[in-house]
């Protein structure tokens, strides 16, 4: 059975965010929230980890899995960025938007679309998420939490426990989260392709 840590959206429980960060480094399954819907997150690389994530998703080989970054300090270290884009990710972060970009070697070859060698990287406006990447030093692999027998992402911490409570080691209570996904923006063609207008504003791509 999962535990569950109720965290407070503005100023997360420093003891808490620890043990949530502790689950992460054991190889937990983390159900936490982000600025735009619940996610599932695990340790980068971790294959037990991220095969309960596929089976709780049903998700294909071709999946897109997405680092969660605190910052754009460490983007460097998983995807290959050139000047344009990191000025337009720069304009876009934090916040919704999860960028598609051509993955480094840093990154396992199960978490990549298998074709293309890509790799989604998403810089998230969430005090809980930013104090578990603070305390966590690395990347959280992640997903959207979306059932593949539902329509939207679930938003309430306590259905998520009811429904995952055999499945994930940990449900991150950080109230309501909405049902809008990010913005999905596709770098690696040497200018940018929205691929999925969702919560972020289009308008905060534009290059400076």
């Amino acid at each position: 059975m999962s535990q569950f840590f109720a965290i407070h959206p503005e100023t997360p429980q420093l003891r808490l965010v620890r043990q949530a960060v502790e689950i992460l480094r054991g190889g937990g399954v983390v159900a936490y929230p982000t600025d735009s819907a619940y996610a599932l997150g695990c340790r980068l690389g971790d294959k037990h980890a991220l095969e309960c994530i596929r089976r709780i998703r049903k998700l294909d080989d071709n999946h897109n899995f997405t680092l969660v970054c605190p910052d754009l300090s460490v983007l460097g270290t998983y995807a290959k960025v050139d000047n344009s884009a990191y000025r337009l990710i720069r304009n876009a972060t934090p916040g919704p938007y999860t960028f598609i970009l051509e993955a480094t070697g840093e990154v396992p070859r199960r978490l990549l679309h298998p074709r293309r060698k890509t790799v989604g990287v998403r810089v998230p406006d969430n005090a809980i998420t930013q104090a578990l990447l603070a305390e966590f030093s690395e990347p959280i692999m992640s997903v959207t939490l979306q059932l593949p027998e539902d329509d939207y992402p679930l938003t309430d911490p306590y259905d998520i426990r009811a429904t995952l409570e055999h499945d994930v080691e940990l449900v991150i209570d950080g109230g309501y989260c909405g049902l809008e996904p990010t913005t999905v923006i596709d770098l690696t063609a040497g200018s940018y392709q929205v691929l999925r207008e969702g919560l972020g504003d289009i308008s905060r791509l534009a290059l400076s």
